[in-house]
C-alpha cells in the first residue's frame, strides 16, 4: 500500500506543471507568433499576446503559399504529407503482420535465419544507404511521384518484430480450433488473427504516420517539383531563405498547420494507442 504523503503529491504535481509548461510554450508562441504581421517580429522582441492578422496570415499560406521562398501554397504540402505519411503507415503494417504470420505460424527452411535478417536491417535505415537507395529510385523512374517517396520507406522491421512477439502469445488452441473447424491458413489469418491485432496496429499506424510525417531527407533528395513537396520541406524552405529575412508570422502559421494532422491522429486514437502498447492478455 502506497503512503499518502501531502508534499510528495504537491511535488509530483509541480514537476507535471513544470513539463507541461516546458512543452507547451514553444507551441504557444508559434501560435501567437502566427497571428502578427512581418513587422512585428523586427523590433526584436517576440510578442505574448495575440495579433490581429491570424487569418490572413493562414489564408494566405493556404492559398497562395510564400512565393520568396518557392514554396507552394500550404494545401498542396499539407495533401502530399497525408498522402506520403498513410500510405507508409498502411504499407508497413501490411508488410509486417504478413512477414510475421509467415515466420510464426509456418515452417520453412532457415525460418529463424529470415527473422533475424529482417531484424538486422534496423541497423541500417534510409539514412545510411540512401546513395543507393536513391540511385535505385532514379533508376527506376520514381523522382517527383508519390511512389518515389513512399516505396523506400515502407519496410519495416520494428513492426514484424513487434507483430511477431504478439503472435507468439496467442494460445496455439486457437489455430488447433480453426483447423478443426476447417479454417486454412488465410482464414484463419483474417478471422482471427487480424481482429486480436487491432489494438497493436492502431498503436503502430499512430507512430509510423508521425513517422511519415516528418520525413525530410528523403522527400528533399527526390523531390525536385514543387507539386511533390511536402509541409517539412516547405516550412525549411520558409525559414532558409537567402538575402532576406523569413517572414516568421507565415512560418509560424504554417508550422501551427503541420502540427494538427499528427495531433488529431494522437487524440482521436490515443485509447486505442495506449491499450494497444500496455494489453498483454488476448
Amino acid at each position: 500500500m502506497v503512503e499518502n504523503r501531502p508534499w510528495l503529491n504537491v511535488l509530483t504535481h509541480l514537476v507535471l506543471v513544470v513539463g507541461v509548461i516546458v512543452i507547451a510554450f514553444p507551441v504557444y508562441l508559434a501560435v501567437i507568433a502566427s497571428t502578427h504581421d512581418e513587422g512585428a517580429f523586427l523590433r526584436g522582441v517576440v510578442p505574448l499576446l495575440p495579433g490581429p492578422h491570424l487569418l490572413d496570415n493562414y489564408g494566405q499560406m493556404l492559398s497562395q503559399g510564400m512565393s520568396t521562398s518557392g514554396a507552394p501554397p500550404l494545401t498542396l504540402m499539407l495533401a502530399n504529407s497525408l498522402v506520403m505519411a498513410i500510405a507508409i503507415a498502411v504499407a508497413k503494417i501490411a508488410i509486417s503482420i504478413i512477414s510475421a504470420y509467415a515466420i510464426v505460424y509456418f515452417r520453412f527452411p532457415l525460418r529463424t535465419l529470415a527473422f533475424w535478417t529482417i531484424f538486422i536491417t534496423l541497423m541500417l535505415p534510409v539514412e545510411v544507404r540512401i546513395i543507393p537507395t536513391f540511385k535505385v529510385v532514379a533508376d527506376l523512374g520514381l523522382l517527383n511521384s508519390y511512389a518515389g517517396l513512399t516505396i523506400p520507406l515502407i519496410a519495416s522491421a520494428t513492426a514484424t518484430f513487434l507483430f511477431r512477439q504478439f503472435f507468439l502469445t496467442v494460445p496455439d488452441e486457437l489455430m488447433e480450433a480453426a483447423r478443426v473447424d476447417g479454417a486454412g491458413p488465410m482464414k484463419f489469418f483474417r478471422d482471427i488473427l487480424l481482429p486480436l491485432s487491432r489494438t497493436n496496429m492502431a498503436a503502430l499506424f499512430v507512430i509510423l504516420f508521425i513517422y511519415g510525417w516528418m520525413q525530410y531527407l528523403w522527400p528533399l533528395l527526390v523531390t525536385t517539383d514543387t507539386k511533390f513537396y511536402t509541409v517539412v520541406m516547405g516550412i525549411k524552405r520558409m525559414a532558409a531563405v537567402a538575402d532576406a529575412d523569413p517572414q516568421w508570422n507565415l512560418v509560424m502559421a504554417a508550422v501551427v498547420l503541420a502540427m494538427l494532422p499528427p495531433v488529431l491522429i494522437v487524440v482521436f486514437m490515443q485509447r486505442l494507442f495506449v491499450k494497444g502498447l500496455v494489453e498483454t492478455e488476448k
